[in-house]
């Protein structure tokens, strides 16, 4: 799971698995396996880390 922020300033948590595809448009649009669509405030690549760091930290024991 990842912590993202939506334009209005909220905070959510997805779970970073069934991210298909992240695109700037400008806007960061998330878009998830099942069709849903979030735009938020991370770019590509902050989206990226926090998907690195997240599964890090679920491979360590």
């Amino acid at each position: 799971m990842i912590e993202l922020t939506r334009l209005n300033g909220t905070t959510f948590v997805i779970n970073s698995d069934l991210i298909e595809t992240v695109e700037e448009t400008p806007d960061t649009v998330i878009v998830l396996t099942m069709g849903t669509k979030y735009v938020v405030q991370e770019s590509k690549e902050e989206i990226i880390d926090k998907v690195v760091e997240f599964r890090r930290r679920i491979m360590l024991p």
